[in-house]
């Protein structure tokens, strides 16, 4: 059996070597390292994938957020609602740019904001809010954009770990997480479902107004050479990433089949014990499981984590310690805000193996060590 890992990316690239050594030779050749040809293809591809009008590449995901919040005219002091149940980089980028963090609670099931929540964060400083869809679940979106409407609020996805995930309306109409809002920010940090071989992120959106100022912000404010209208950053994605991902973007739908299967099989193997609670799916998105995330009930987590590492068996706990009892948030006193729904969760979740090339001898092995401590 081959080793376990949390994500296999040397045996994806294997299945895909020889497009990706070609497309690679290709950039060293052209010498165009700095946005190549690769990268104005890989962004149209993108966005026609996405069905979005413009996509700016960038350097990383949290350049993405930051990029997107520059470009919006937030200033400091500005509220942003984003859920406290997330990884740092989402809340880390509007502490940042000083503006002000006010954490939401998600839905218990999905891991994502809470609609509900919305309505108790808002005050007159509040300009945006940070839907997360995490571990490839999307945030419930259309009421998320209707509560924007009403209060003429921006919306920012953030599609990191569900790039490819579908949404759909309650009209029927469908689109891709990353699509709906305003603005969608992701990365494609390699162990992503969309990963480069090194760092890479991109932001999209439908406006053309913002576009014009997302590239500004990303290349040093810049309208043209040496004329530089606003403050920005130095944020791109670089044409030998870009060649990669534009090859890996063709496999990124059956890359989700692969992920999908493997849950499947996660599923069934869990069907029915009281002390797992699989990962839920609503009925308006599909699911891209970027993590395949499980609750615990009356488990020793801990302990089943050490007990798998003694079978070479990799889990993760995404994510431990919530925004809101982050240090680096002291400032804004939200340490004693209560928020019931998150802080049970990060007592329960652990995550186990499932990417691209989970094959049946791992996944029965996995399955049945999991089971063995569960049931004990």
């Amino acid at each position: 059996m081959r080793p376990i890992q949390m994500v296999d990316t040397k045996t994806q690239y294997q299945k895909i070597k020889s497009e990706v050594d070609k497309a690679v030779l290709e950039v060293m050749e052209s010498s165009a390292f700095i946005n190549g040809k690769p990268v104005h293809d890989f962004a149209a591809a993108l966005s026609s994938y996405l069905g979005v009008k413009h996509t700016i590449p960038c350097a990383n995901g949290t350049d993405a957020l930051q990029i997107a919040m520059m470009a919006l005219g937030l200033q400091p002091g500005d509220e942003v609602i984003t859920p406290s149940f997330t990884y740092i980089a989402t809340t880390e980028v509007i502490a940042l740019l000083r503006l002000t963090p006010v954490f939401v609670e998600v839905d218990a099931k999905t891991f994502c904001i809470d609609p509900a929540a919305l309505e108790k964060a808002i005050t007159p400083k509040t300009k945006a809010i940070v839907p997360v869809h995490l571990y490839g679940h999307a945030a419930p979106m259309e009421a998320i954009m209707a509560f924007a409407q009403k209060h003429n609020l921006y919306v920012i996805e953030d599609n990191a770990q569900a790039i490819g995930c579908d949404y759909t309306f309650s009209d029927g109409t469908k689109k891709k997480t990353g699509s709906i809002g305003h603005i969608g920010a992701t990365s494609f940090y390699p162990s992503k479902n969309l990963g480069a071989f090194g760092d890479g992120g991109a932001i999209f959106t439908n406006d053309d107004e913002l576009a014009a100022k997302m590239k500004m912000v990303a290349n040093h404010g810049q309208s043209r050479q040496y004329y530089h209208d606003v403050v920005g950053c130095n944020s791109r994605l670089d044409s030998i990433q870009a060649a990669i991902l534009n090859i890996k973007l063709q496999h990124l739908d059956e890359y989700a089949a692969a992920r999908q299967k493997a849950a499947d099989f996660y599923n069934q193997a869990f069907a029915g014990n009281p002390r797992i609670t699989t990962p839920y799916r609503a009925s308006y998105s599909s699911h891209v499981y970027h993590q395949y995330t499980v609750l615990l009930e009356g488990v020793n987590r801990n302990g089943l984590k050490e007990f798998l590492a003694e079978r070479k068996i990799p889990a993760m706990i995404y994510y431990p310690v919530p925004g809101h009892k982050q240090k680096m948030f002291e400032q804004f006193n939200v340490a004693s805000k209560e928020m019931p729904v998150t802080d049970w969760l990060t007592e329960r979740v652990i995550s186990f193996p499932i990417h691209t090339e989970l094959d049946e001898e791992q996944l029965n092995y996995i399955g049945s060590a999991i089971l063995e401590f569960v049931n004990q």
